[in-house]
């Protein structure tokens, strides 16, 4: 092995002294400053505008129903086995027809990542998040919902989330 020394910088670079001396660094900051002072300023007033949301934004959960009224989820637990923040319990029973659905179905909004798992998983387009994100919770038991309070919020948004699986669906 042998033990061949690299070769070292110059202690002492002329182009550097200068550089350093002549405050070239300070004046390149100061030209980026100057250049955007002077544009037109892109400041959203929050409440009041919004920005557009694409239509992959992830906010909400929703459980959505078929156009007859019956929810959609069939209690195959995939989207509970993927949460890899374990926010969803689901619970099920078979009912008189051979079918299965779900009698318990909860996500708790506070241990949830939004990941989007969830939603990917699901095979029958059941559990979706919305694009609504603007809801809080005063208290932690606010923010865990129940199968009925999703099924709620579907019903309220399906208009919107079927408009945005519509934009979507070219991509997928």
């Amino acid at each position: 092995m042998s033990t061949q020394a690299l070769p070292r910088p110059p202690a002492f670079s002329l182009k550097d002294f200068l550089s350093s001396f002549m405050l070239v660094e300070l004046f390149k900051g100061l030209a980026i400053t100057g250049k955007y002072a002077f544009s037109r300023k892109i400041t959203i007033q929050f409440p009041e505008e919004k920005t557009p949301l694409s239509p992959r934004f992830r906010g909400l959960h929703a459980l959505r129903r078929y156009e007859n009224g019956e929810e959609r989820c069939i209690a195959c637990k995939l989207c509970e086995a993927v949460c890899p923040a374990l926010a969803i319990t689901i619970e099920s029973d078979q009912r008189a027809d051979g079918t299965r659905r779900t009698t318990r179905y909860d996500i708790d909004l506070t241990k949830c990542i939004f990941c989007g798992f969830c939603e990917e998983s699901c095979p029958v387009d059941s559990i979706v998040e919305t694009q609504t994100l603007e809801y809080h919770g005063e208290k932690r038991g606010d923010l865990y919902f129940t199968k009925e309070m999703l099924l709620a919020v579907g019903d309220r948004y399906e208009p919107q989330i079927a408009a945005a699986k519509a934009a979507d669906a070219k991509y997928r």
